[in-house]
């Protein structure tokens, strides 16, 4: 119990990534009913981007404090582009297709961002380095990094810049006016493949945000880490309930609450020291989906997509 506090907090800086990463799920689908399984390689792509600045732009000696915003406009430029081309030149010459077109290209589409970012750039084959932020801080019993205190402030404030955009803003009206029903919103005078391409750009951004806190807490990248990170990502968007926003982040929450919770305590239980620990993560977060699925199919905050005949 003395380290329920840490695991407490270390669960909800987990879940707060996944949320981050979630919301680009959970925005497309409630838009235009696709799922955008590349959405983990968008998430890579922007921490690439994120260490290009890094390493290739910046002199070196540049302090973090100047580093970071910089990064973070790399990383959300690179991955704002990637989503939105996926969108322009992938998804919506299929979007009247059958739904199984789009899910295959999407599939694709993931495969292809990982094998361009290991062939063409340099070192990408294995794992690259990237600056971390190290300043610890001990706050009771609990103790956080820089990383992390910048993992929170920018999940609180791109939720709460989404909310206001999406409650008071013209465009974002219009944004929940096309996931209500885009044709009738169309003969109401909005462009829906504006408000799509807004909608994959939000996300991308989100995922670019979310990659340079990952790159920061762990201090390392990976062509393949937008597997794993979308997978979960996806998990809390089924979790919160898909199609809701806010669902999305409450999701990646519990996710990760959950997660960090049963990799430390699980072996603890009589009859099941084999497990825990961190190998069995994974198999606790989906177990925990399936629960989820099977007593609440439309999420804890409840699925936000109108039916369309």
């Amino acid at each position: 119990m003395n380290t329920l506090p840490q695991q407490l907090a270390n669960g909800l800086l987990l879940g707060s990534m996944y949320g981050l990463i979630a919301i680009g799920y959970t925005m497309v689908y409630g838009i235009v009913q696709l799922i955008n399984f590349a959405h983990g390689e968008i998430f890579m792509t922007g921490a690439f981007g994120a260490l290009t600045v890094y390493a290739y732009i910046l002199p070196d000696g540049t302090a973090m404090v100047v580093a970071v915003p910089l990064m973070l406009i790399g990383g959300g430029i690179v991955s704002v582009l990637v989503a939105v081309g996926a969108e322009r030149f992938a998804y919506r010459p299929l979007r009247q297709a059958p739904r199984l077109a789009p899910l295959i290209t999407a599939i694709g589409l993931s495969l292809a961002l990982q094998e361009v970012v290991r062939n063409f750039y340099p070192g990408a084959d294995k794992d690259r380095s990237f600056p971390s932020l190290d300043g610890t801080h001990d706050i009771g019993s609990v103790t956080i990094t820089d990383a992390d205190i910048f993992l929170v402030l920018a999940a609180i404030v791109c939720m709460s810049g989404l909310a206001w955009f999406v409650r008071k803003s013209r465009t974002g009206r219009a944004m929940q006016a096309t996931a209500q029903d885009p044709d009738t919103s169309q003969l109401m005078g909005i462009d829906t493949n504006r408000i799509i391409v807004i909608a994959f750009a939000i996300g991308g951004f989100f995922a670019a945000v979310a990659a340079v806190s990952y790159g920061l807490k762990y201090g390392n990248i990976g062509y393949r880490m937008g597997f794993l990170m979308g997978l979960k990502a996806f998990t809390a968007a089924v979790m919160g309930g898909i199609g809701n926003i806010y669902g999305a982040m409450l999701g990646g929450v519990v996710l990760g609450v959950a997660e960090t919770l049963a990799s430390a305590y699980i072996n603890h239980i009589p009859g099941m020291q084999q497990l825990g620990g961190s190998g069995w993560a994974n198999v606790w977060a989906f177990c925990l989906l399936i629960l989820v699925l099977l007593f609440r199919p439309q999420g804890l905050l409840g699925e936000r997509v109108a039916d369309r005949a």
